[in-house]
């Protein structure tokens, strides 16, 4: 029996082999089997369906030899033919299964990236939720105090008692001042504050804060300082770096309630590649500073919170929390990174790594009153544009007191008008958000454009860093980060006018 016929079924012509093959593949094979006929090949291979004798069809695979006479001519032929059906039938099922496990891969992965997303929109909820919490309390207990100190200030100088305003003026500076080092901290921490990198020599710098925190963390507290030979310098922003050593050091003093000892030091280290990724950095030359106490220490846990905002061990009241991610995002803006080495009972040192700057350090500046900031000469004109009426206000008026001309713009086209005039233009002051379409660094761009030598301060809530072209700036333009105090302002205004 072949594919159901017997014998007497089978006829021995071509044409009966041929008329059973499916219509579909019969001029295929057809067509094959008389090409090797007559290039003179000896050897034929199809893969076809040919039709058993119930009507049904089988994959088959056929392969045939030619016979040829003396002359070449072909005379017969003869093959063999293999039945592939239920291989053909497996490879499919395989085939099949393969398809509807891949499906059932691909849904599985999809749920579970779903329910991953959905993990990480909650825990982003549950981090926004701690974010604005904190940021509500600590907020609205300044602005009660600002607030309350203006109201008092309004009621005293109706009542002609102007001898308690300073005291009202005092308390909301202090509120002020600690608001706008509450939003730095959140600048930092998310690394969008704006940064005044300068060649600093850290050792210098320590040894400047050394009073001031010996004085804050109290005589039941002994400091040490301990400074490598030859430190190198670093390429950052003093103030910020002053702010994290005053932060650890508070740290360090509230993790030591009996009293003991507060270690500052700095050496320069090399990481190579091992050590720089166990830190999160780049292989390259480093200064290290870290601030070490004697105090209670860190469990695992807490090290692995320690740089969470809003994450305190302290009592509510007596920390915000922001400490220890600000020292992390202002170094990792900085280029460098921050660790955490802690035994419970032992103490805890938390080391602040600094890129080396290859160059010298600047000499530290002192900082001015606003009495006795330098004063403007005859005519020197400074264009002020802010879309905030109280801060174009205010500066106006310092600038006016020290002498100078002041001019106010709005916004980005409004201050193009005045630089297109003829006016007389010694600085140009701007905001770098703007509105009307024109952002301050398109303004100044389009400044000096007109006016090429035209210096330019950015004052700034946080750091554009795309604005500010990542804090590379031509040579007459300097940011200044905004809350910012009057005298600091004019005397900034003065050096660049005289740059």
């Amino acid at each position: 029996m072949l594919f159901g016929y017997d014998e007497q079924q089978i006829e021995p012509t071509g044409t009966w082999w041929l008329e059973n093959i499916h219509p579909e593949d019969r001029s295929a094979v057809d067509r094959a089997i008389h090409a090797v006929i007559e290039s003179d090949g000896e050897h034929w291979a199809a893969e076809y369906r040919f039709r058993r004798e119930d009507g049904k069809y089988a994959d088959v695979f056929d392969r045939g030899h030619v016979f040829r006479d003396a002359q070449g001519k072909a005379v017969r032929m003869i093959g063999a033919m293999l039945d592939l059906t239920e291989r053909k039938r497996s490879e499919n099922a395989l085939r099949e299964l393969n398809d509807t496990l891949e499906t059932r891969v691909a849904e599985r992965t999809a749920e579970l990236m779903a329910a991953q997303d959905a993990l990480r929109q909650a825990q982003k909820m549950e981090a926004v939720g701690q974010l604005t919490g904190g940021l509500a309390h600590d907020f609205n207990n300044l602005l009660t105090g600002i607030s309350g100190s203006l109201e008092m200030i309004q009621m005293r100088l109706a009542q002609g008692r102007t001898g308690e305003v300073d005291r009202y003026v005092v308390a909301a500076q202090g509120a002020a001042k600690r608001a706008a080092a509450l939003t730095h901290r959140l600048l930092a921490f998310s690394r969008r504050q704006t940064l005044a990198p300068k060649p600093t020599d850290v050792k210098q710098l320590v040894s400047g804060v050394e009073d001031l925190i010996a004085r804050t963390v109290g005589p039941a507290v002994q400091l040490e300082t301990v400074h490598a030979a030859g430190l190198w310098p670093s390429l950052i922003d003093p103030s910020q770096l002053e702010n994290a050593v005053l932060n650890l050091c508070i740290n360090a003093r509230d993790a030591m309630p009996d009293g003991g000892t507060i270690t500052i030091e700095t050496c320069n280290r090399w990481m190579d590649e091992r050590m720089a990724k166990q830190r999160g950095l780049d292989p390259g030359q480093y200064i290290s500073l870290c601030v070490s106490d004697t105090g209670t220490g860190m469990a695992p846990d807490v090290i692995a919170k320690a740089f969470d905002p809003f994450f305190t061990t302290k009592p509510i009241g007596e920390g915000t929390g922001l400490g220890l991610s600000m020292i992390y995002g202002f170094a990792k803006q900085s280029g460098g990174s921050v660790a955490i080495y802690s035994e419970v009972g032992q103490g805890t040192m938390v080391c602040v790594y600094l890129p080396r700057h290859l160059g010298d350090a600047e000499a530290a500046e002192d900082e001015s009153e606003l009495e006795a900031a330098p004063r403007a000469d005859a005519g020197e004109t400074v264009l002020v544009v802010d879309d905030e009426p109280t801060v174009r206000m205010l500066v106006a008026e310092v600038l006016t007191d020290l002498g100078y001309i002041a001019i106010e713009a709005a916004d980005g086209p409004a201050g193009l008008k005045v630089i297109n005039s003829d006016l007389r233009i010694d600085l140009l002051v701007t905001d770098v958000g703007l509105p009307g379409g024109l952002n301050g660094r398109q303004v100044a761009d389009a400044a000096r454009a007109v006016r090429s030598d035209l210096k330019v301060l950015f004052i700034t809530g946080y750091a554009e860093n795309a604005v500010l072209s990542h804090g590379h700036l031509a040579a007459g333009m300097h940011v200044l980060t905004k809350p910012f105090a009057m005298d600091v302002l004019a005397t900034r205004i003065r050096d660049l006018i005289e740059g």
